[in-house]
């Protein structure tokens, strides 16, 4: 896949990019499964792998650079994201009664810190604050996460689950530019085409990221009125486009110059969205199916 800016201050990044924000039930079973699917992603061309401290568990980061460093892939052939800011109760975390947010500078700290030794690399590409913290001092989260930018240990500083107001307020403290938002966005959740946060991201010259492209799974299965109302348009237009009804719903997203973030480990529906790359959707089919999501709520 040819590599594509994140936005005019960002890294380039693979135009998909896969996440391992669903890997919460693999158990033992995880570092098998995340050289597999790594491997089956970065001979598709993706290079770009968006991580968090809590993801599978808190295990997550840790594997990956258990796995970097036993494969032959040099660090920078890859493109890393992670994010903090959201707490999960867990075994391993016996101090975190609550789920909460925390933003604070000592919080940052620690978790990009901690996050580098497992990922085993001096920086990430991409930090994110995953949710906004209320109770936050908005001062100094921005002076620390310029504090980690300066010392290298960042190179950009993006938002996960942040509204247009939020991205606002944040932005009105950081001296340094925000370079992407990852929203839920697929044609059976629509709700940040319509509450601003997509044109604002095109506003500051972002490609927004859009988690769950396929609704987890359920644009192909699921049995609710308005999934087998996208699923029978769906089914016209992958006749059409000889294709498969999962490649048509991300080539939507596409239009919007949208990034699908992958979050399945079904290699068959990874191989849907990569070919979603391939399709040109006609101005008239899109919005046919964007009028079906509003029609069918």
């Amino acid at each position: 896949m040819e590599k594509i800016y994140l936005s005019d201050a960002g890294p380039k990044v693979s135009p998909a990019v896969y996440g391992f924000y669903r890997w919460n039930d693999l158990g033992t079973e995880l570092p098998q499964k995340m050289e597999e699917i790594f491997n089956f992603c970065f001979d598709l061309g993706i290079n770009t792998f968006d991580h968090a401290d809590i993801y599978g568990n808190y295990s997550c980061e840790e594997e990956f650079g258990k796995l970097i460093q036993r494969s032959s892939v040099k660090r920078e052939d890859l493109v890393l994201f992670t994010k903090c800011g959201l707490c999960e109760p867990h075994s391993s975390k016996p101090n975190i009664k609550t789920r909460y947010l925390d933003s604070s500078a000592k919080h940052i700290n620690e978790c990009l810190h901690q996050s580098l030794k497992n990922l085993k690399t001096d920086y990430v590409d991409v930090f994110l604050l995953n949710n906004l913290d209320p109770i936050a001092d908005l001062e100094e989260t921005a002076a620390q996460l310029l504090k980690l930018k300066q010392e290298g240990k960042i190179k950009t500083v993006g938002l996960s689950n942040f509204n247009v107001f939020q991205h606002q307020l944040l932005s009105s403290y950081l001296k340094l530019p925000i370079v992407t938002n990852h929203v839920e966005l697929n044609l059976l959740n629509t709700n940040a085409l319509e509450n601003g946060q997509i044109d604002y991201m095109k506003q500051k010259y972002m490609r927004p990221f859009a988690l769950a492209p396929l609704a987890e799974g359920r644009i192909a299965t699921g049995m609710d009125l308005s999934e087998v109302v996208i699923r029978e348009k769906l089914n016209i237009l992958a006749e059409k486009y000889n294709t498969n009804i999962e490649s048509v719903a991300v080539a939507w997203l596409l239009k919007l110059g949208a990034l699908p973030l992958i979050g399945t480990r079904n290699k068959d529906r990874i191989k849907n969205i990569v070919a979603a790359f391939d399709i040109e959707l006609d101005r008239q089919d899109w919005h046919n199916l964007y009028n079906s999501t509003r029609l069918s709520r």
